[in-house]
């Protein structure tokens, strides 16, 4: 038995992440376990679709058991996320290889970038870039060209390559035993638009999903309703404008003067993509922006992120999802629902009560919206 893990979003799942799970196969994994955002993504939106419909669609298409990424990490920068999602996989205990995607596709490649960023992050170079105004990703660059050859440096500049990265750092800062294996990516580059010969983007399928074209070409139909951050749009804006400047200044990854940016640009916003371009600045991505702007409305502060996992929540699983079960030694909690994990600890209860406000948020996505209680009420998918 020989079982790998996969962090996802799965936003949604498409053709280029059956690909992933197959060529994952291919290097000797019996068992898959993907650990994957629930409500909300890294990007700062709502999931396109309802996290049982997506465990599905992975379970019917090479995953054999679906755990949740909580929300205060799915929403947190690369680091964050990845720092998450490696932890829940170590508790489980079984895990032998962490497989994931890369534009460069070389594990070797990728240590070396992992261990030219760790050291890039405290060199003056880097501060000072940061002092300057720089965005994160900018002066890590910077301060990489200054001691690295450009073929490090031109690796760090893609997103999967990045994201991959963290991932061999997580895991590095815990001392796992788990190994890092990467899958070269085919097709469209991440978020990008344009159709592609081989696989596409899952920015170009949420486009055509919202915009209720056929996507059936490129990834599997889901058929049940859609969730779109435009219904709750005037929820995000009212929250945010009854915040003070103090309540901005302790919301995670709101650093480097965001704050005080955010707080100036709600007051003068009047919709999300407003908002959005009055906090922009060379300095903030557009996905950070994002990320902050839910992060204050969901109050996902600092002290909330630096918490370690305290559950592990299954959202799904088939027959050998039952065995990675069996196998594993779990340091923490593991169950289907989220009542039952909330009773394990305080530190339980606290995390899965803010999970289960996060989903009654969430609910108010749809177009015809939820009632309170779907985190309690829901059904695992267990496909035998």
């Amino acid at each position: 038995m020989t079982t790998a893990a996969v962090i996802c979003e799965y936003n949604p799942f498409h053709y280029g992440h059956k690909y992933q799970l197959a060529k994952t196969r291919e290097m000797g994994a019996t068992h898959i376990v993907a650990v994957m955002s629930g409500n909300f993504t890294q990007r700062g939106d709502v999931a396109v679709y309802d996290k049982y419909e997506r465990a599905r669609i992975a379970l019917e298409n090479g995953a054999d058991l679906v755990l949740e990424l909580p929300t205060v990490y799915s929403l947190s920068a690369a680091e964050g996320f990845a720092r998450g999602a490696v932890s829940i996989i170590e508790a489980l205990g079984c895990v032998d290889v962490l497989s994931f995607g890369s534009e460069c596709g070389d594990i070797a490649a990728l240590k070396e970038a992992a261990g030219a960023s760790e050291y890039a992050l405290h060199t003056d170079e880097f501060k000072d870039a940061m002092r300057k105004g720089a965005s994160f990703p900018a002066a890590l660059a910077e301060a990489v060209k200054s001691y690295y050859t450009d073929d490090v440096c031109e690796l760090l500049a893609s997103p999967n390559n990045t994201l991959a990265v963290e991932y061999i750092k997580a895991l590095d800062d815990i001392g796992s035993g788990i190994q890092p294996v990467t899958i070269q990516r085919s097709g469209a580059d991440h978020d990008s638009d344009e159709e592609s010969e081989s696989f596409v983007s899952a920015s170009f399928i949420r486009k055509k999903i919202l915009a209720c074209e056929d996507y059936s070409a490129y990834a599997p139909v889901i058929g049940t309703p859609k969730a779109d951050i435009k219904r709750i749009e005037n929820a995000i804006l009212a929250k945010l404008r009854t915040m003070r400047l103090s309540d901005f200044e302790n919301i995670y990854d709101c650093a480097q003067g965001m704050s005080e940016r955010l707080y100036k640009a709600v007051r003068k916003a009047c919709t999300l993509e407003e908002l959005y371009f009055l906090t922009k600045t060379k300095r903030y991505t557009l996905a950070r922006i994002r990320r902050a702007v839910l992060c204050s409305f969901l109050g996902i502060d600092k002290k909330l992120l630096n918490e370690p996992p305290a559950y592990i929540r299954i959202l799904g699983m088939n027959g050998r999802g039952r065995e990675i079960l069996s196998a594993a030694q779990c340091g923490l909690p593991v169950d289907t629902s989220l009542k039952n994990l909330m009773k394990q600890s305080r530190e339980a209860h606290r995390q899965g009560a803010f999970e289960e406000r996060c989903g009654d948020v969430y609910s108010l996505a749809f177009e015809k919206p939820r009632p309170c209680g779907y985190e309690f009420t829901a059904k695992p998918v267990i496909i035998e």
